[in-house]
């Protein structure tokens, strides 16, 4: 496989850089070419899934977002250091095995890197919560922002 820039060890502008393309990437809701930036080999822990490599992590993604409609996420880059970043997360979605109901998820993701750039280990942990009045969406925080302007949306300090 290709190397995948930026490589390890990271820098302070690296991991911003590593994080924002993973970002970019998860919002293409792909799961090819997501699943490209691991390796063939990676270790991925889900919440209380736990799997590895391509073929598995390719089906994980493809039933996650045949239930997550309406995907945006967001991640910011938490710690980092050699070749290992932990990021912070939130994204939101329609809820399509629970009547379509809009929730958000917050969460922290561990992520450790081989030296050509791809991720050879994912641990996730994440929350649900709903939005609105029995999922009614109000309060979204990514309402009307694609994938370009999820940056620019501003994550209130309390999370709520």
């Amino acid at each position: 496989m290709p190397p995948r820039p930026p490589l390890p060890p990271f820098t302070q502008a690296t991991a911003h850089q590593k994080v924002k393309l993973a970002q970019n990437l998860w919002n293409t809701k792909d799961p090819q070419k997501v699943a490209a930036a691991y390796t063939p080999t990676s270790i991925w822990r889900n919440r209380s899934h736990f799997f590895n490599g391509h073929k598995a992590i390719t089906q994980f993604l493809s039933q996650k977002w045949a239930k997550e409609k309406y995907y945006i996420l967001r991640k910011e880059l938490f710690a980092f250091q050699d070749n290992k970043i932990a990021v912070q997360f939130w994204y939101e979605y329609q809820d399509a095995l629970d009547q379509m109901k809009w929730k958000r998820c917050y969460g922290i993701e561990h992520w450790t890197f081989d030296q050509e750039g791809l991720m050879e280990k994912r641990m996730m942990s994440g929350n649900d919560i709903i939005i609105g009045e029995d999922g009614d969406g109000m309060g979204r925080w990514f309402e009307g922002v694609g994938p370009d302007g999820v940056d620019e949306t501003i994550i209130p300090q309390g999370h709520v």
